[in-house]
C-alpha cells in the first residue's frame, strides 16, 4: 500500500515506519525535521507542518491509507498545540479525500469501570494529563463526524521499547489488564497491530486498544 506517515520521526511513529516499510509499503513520512530520517528503500521524506492545512491537505492526496502519530510532546501547551494539529490533520484529510486515517491514541480514553475513564482516575499521572487530554479530544473529534473514514488504537496504559512478540490481547473501549493488573504492551507489537489493521480493516469508524 502507499501510505503517509505523519510523525514518522517520533517513539511510535518511527515503529509504526520499520513495520509498514517491513511488510514492503510504500512510507512517505511527513516530518517537522527531514534531516532526522536517512534514506532508505520504500521511503519518501518530506517536510510537512500540520498546522498549515491547506498545504498539509495538498501532501495527503492519493494515498490509500495515512497513519498520524502527531504528538504535541516537545511544546510548551502540550494539550492546545495538539488539538490545533489535530483538527488541521482531519480537516486537511477531509479536503483531500484520504480514503482512511489511522491516529494513535492515548489509553486515558479508555475505560477501568463502566462510565469511568482512565484519564480521570485519581492516580492518573499529571506529567501525562496533558497529551492524554490532546487525545481523548481526538476520540471525540474522530466520533463526531462522518466526512472520513477513521481508525484510532489506543496502547496499554504503559507503552515502552520491547519486542515483537506478535502475542497480545485486542479490545475496544476497556482498558485491559493482566493477571496481575498490570496493563502493557510493547511499541513494536503495538506498531504491528496498526499495520495489521491498515491492512485488514476490522476497526472501521471505531477505536480499539490492546494489551499483554
Amino acid at each position: 500500500m502507499k501510505i503517509a506517515l505523519i510523525g514518522a520521526s517520533g517513539f511510535i511513529g518511527s515503529a509504526l515506519r520499520e513495520e509498514a516499510l517491513s511488510r514492503g509499503h510504500s512510507v512517505t513520512a511527513l516530518v517537522s525535521r527531514p534531516e532526522r530520517l536517512a534514506a532508505m528503500p520504500g521511503l519518501t521524506v518530506v517536510k510537512a507542518d500540520v498546522q498549515d492545512t491547506q498545504a498539509l491537505a495538498a501532501q495527503l492526496g492519493g494515498f490509500d491509507a495515512v497513519l498520524s502519530a502527531f504528538s504535541g510532546h516537545a511544546q510548551q501547551d502540550i494539550q492546545g498545540y495538539y488539538a490545533k494539529g489535530f483538527d488541521s490533520i482531519l480537516a486537511a484529510a477531509n479536503t483531500a479525500g484520504v480514503k482512511r486515517l489511522l491516529v494513535v491514541g492515548g489509553a486515558g480514553s479508555l475505560e477501568v469501570a463502566p462510565g469511568q475513564l482512565l484519564i480521570d482516575s485519581p492516580a492518573f499521572p499529571a506529567e501525562y494529563k496533558a497529551s492524554a487530554e490532546g487525545a481523548r479530544y481526538a476520540l471525540n473529534k474522530l466520533r463526531g463526524q462522518s466526512e472520513v473514514t477513521w481508525t484510532m488504537l489506543s496502547p496499554a496504559a504503559i507503552i515502552a521499547p520491547g519486542q515483537r512478540t506478535g502475542h497480545y490481547r485486542l479490545g475496544t473501549d476497556q482498558l485491559l489488564v493482566d493477571g496481575e493488573g498490570n496493563s502493557h504492551i510493547s511499541v513494536e507489537d503495538y506498531a504491528k497491530a496498526m499495520i495489521d489493521e491498515m491492512e485488514s480493516a476490522d476497526f472501521i469508524n471505531r477505536r480499539f486498544t490492546l494489551a499483554y
